[in-house]
């Protein structure tokens, strides 16, 4: 017979290495107790998210994600913090095989929003949850793929829309969660992993990882 894994150790709390607002507010929404791992002064998160060329988006989101879990995990080791289960997500947006990244500037956020309007594009969101078994860190990771159709938009809204400053920090250069609502004609899929965090995923994984929430 195949030896049967260690079964988590059960825990109250994780983990959140992500400087997200957004997923900070969905894991309090199913009740899940987070304390926040932020990288070291000096730590370089973003060169993470660097693009590969011609990398396919599922393929890009998963990598990243998986990235900023080894690198949160080397952080709670470095800093020698309490061993409990570890989050972290990497959200994209994709139109067709074009990824639309965080935008650099006002220009580069008005440029997604119009290449968005009246079209549909993916909204591709990875988690992936470690937690400690002895001494090491046990992986495992899901990604949630929903569709967006955004309305036809007039220059005047996207003006005022990247005037307000929402925008920026996201995928795609929207937050659904926010005024772009009013752009969106129809969605598939997890309104939650647009916003940046598959629930019913994350519940998944977390329950894996033992934590009680």
């Amino acid at each position: 017979m195949s030896p049967v894994p260690p079964r988590a150790a059960t825990h109250g709390w994780i983990w959140l290495a992500s400087q997200s607002p957004r997923r900070r507010d969905l894991l309090a929404q199913i009740g899940v107790s987070v304390r926040l791992l932020e990288p070291d002064p000096g730590e370089d998160v973003e060169a993470l998210e660097a693009e590969r060329p011609g990398e396919p988006a599922r393929r890009y989101v998963t990598r990243v994600t998986a990235a900023k879990l080894e690198a949160a995990i080397d952080r709670l080791r470095r800093r020698d913090l309490e061993p409990a289960p570890v989050l972290c997500a990497d959200t994209t947006v994709a139109l067709g095989r074009e990824l639309l990244a965080k935008p650099r500037d006002a220009a580069d956020a008005a440029r997604m929003l119009r290449r968005l309007s009246g079209r549909e594009h993916r909204v591709l969101t990875s988690v992936a949850v470690a937690w400690p078994v002895g001494s090491r860190y046990r992986h495992a990771q899901a990604i949630q793929v929903s569709t967006v159709r955004f309305a036809r938009l007039s220059a005047g809204e996207v003006a005022r829309y990247v005037a307000s400053g929402e925008p920026f920090g996201k995928a795609g250069a929207y937050g659904i969660q926010g005024r772009a609502a009013a752009f969106v004609e129809r969605v598939a899929g997890s309104h939650s992993s647009i916003m940046g965090l598959p629930l019913h995923e994350t519940a998944v994984l977390l329950r894996e990882a033992g934590v009680s929430f």
